[in-house]
């Protein structure tokens, strides 16, 4: 595993690789609800990983959940097959009265935008995006982001001081901004670890200057996620970042496979050592976004009357984004390590220490 790839080798190589094992966008989907949804009720389009992903689906439907057994709202959803679902997801929701209506995703955006632009009375929120001046119509729109690239940094940091190849990896399921944010944040964490130490640790799957990386695809296809990940590992990646959906457990899966000797993972979205409990034992740590916490405060603001749309932003300073314990691997991380992580995490915070953007 000594050798080394550019990107678009890299990419050219996972390209061959998911043609040969036949990497597509499946997905499952739940019928509608054959009568009018109640009056305080949370409905939730997801995208299409569906909402048993082990990633921002399902950590979202978690909020969702919470809020129901809190607010005793009604919890429905809908899940989306193909794009096309999503607008008329969307609309069915609309139908039934819903109070509040949750879009998984970036993907959902022209669809969101397009649907509570006509039913200007309806509170929607949407994760991984937010709209600019002018776009919605109303104020009924609450958009949610996330600074990923701030918990993804130090888990660049801490792959870069654990490699024990000199190579550490990351790739995504498609180049959108939700996703590549993760990966510059991963690499920009790497490039830190080099300069304080003098080091030259690598990074094979993505490149931040000039926006280009590895991609499966598809957010769903766990046999894609398995591919692509041999292929970084085959370039000396002995940690890898998948930022996949449901796609990166196929990343797990070969390192539950090969050992923890040879290929460690970093999960995203959810604590992936509870989510993915066949292959916890391979997660060095994830990058959480806690979109199940946002999408919880949407609907209470809907169930307390606060409600106002526009937009919020989840960082390290208000909890929204953070790094999952190390949990198998705790107490393997140098103290040395873990105190430099610390200082990290509170120089972002501060703004002594710039990540990406």
């Amino acid at each position: 595993m000594s050798a080394r790839w550019s990107v678009s080798a890299l990419a050219a190589v996972v390209l061959g690789a998911l043609t040969a094992c036949g990497g597509g966008v499946s997905g499952t989907s739940s019928a509608p609800p054959s009568n009018a949804v109640a009056a305080q009720s949370a409905c939730l389009v997801s995208d299409v990983g569906g909402i048993n992903d082990r990633s921002f689906n399902q950590t979202t439907m978690a909020g969702v959940t919470r809020a129901a057994s809190e607010f005793g709202v009604r919890p429905v959803v809908l899940e989306s097959t193909t794009a096309s679902d999503y607008p008329t997801n969307l609309a069915t929701f609309v139908d039934q009265g819903c109070s509040i209506i949750i879009s998984v995703g970036y993907l959902l955006a022209e669809a969101t935008k397009a649907a509570a632009n006509a039913n200007p009375d309806v509170p929607f929120t949407i994760v991984d995006y937010t709209f600019g001046p002018g776009e919605i119509s109303a104020d009924n729109v609450l958009g949610q982001t996330f600074r990923s690239d701030e918990a993804a940094f130090l888990a660049g940091y801490l792959a870069a001081g654990l490699t024990r190849t000199g190579t550490v990896g990351t790739f995504g399921g498609q180049n959108l901004p939700p996703v590549t944010t993760f990966m510059s944040g991963f690499a920009a964490g790497v490039a830190r670890f080099n300069s304080d130490h003098g080091a030259t640790v690598e990074v094979v799957g993505w490149d931040p200057a000039t926006n280009s990386g590895v991609f499966t695809g598809s957010f769903v296809d766990i046999d894609a996620g398995r591919a692509t990940a041999g292929v970084l590992a085959d370039s000396g990646a002995d940690i890898i970042m998948p930022v996949a959906g449901l796609a990166g457990t196929g990343a797990a899966a070969l390192a539950t496979e090969l050992g923890t000797s040879t290929l460690r993972i970093i999960g995203v979205d959810s604590d992936q050592y509870e989510s993915d409990p066949s292959n916890r034992d391979v997660y060095l740590t994830s990058v959480i976004k806690h979109t199940d916490v946002t999408t919880f405060e949407a609907i209470g603001q809907v169930v307390d009357g606060t409600f106002a749309g526009g937009s919020q932003e989840g960082t390290l300073a208000n909890g929204g984004v953070g790094l999952a314990p190390f949990h198998t691997f705790e107490g393997t991380v140098p103290p040395v390590l873990v105190a430099e992580l610390e200082a990290l995490r509170k120089g972002i915070i501060d703004g002594t220490v710039k990540v990406t953007n």
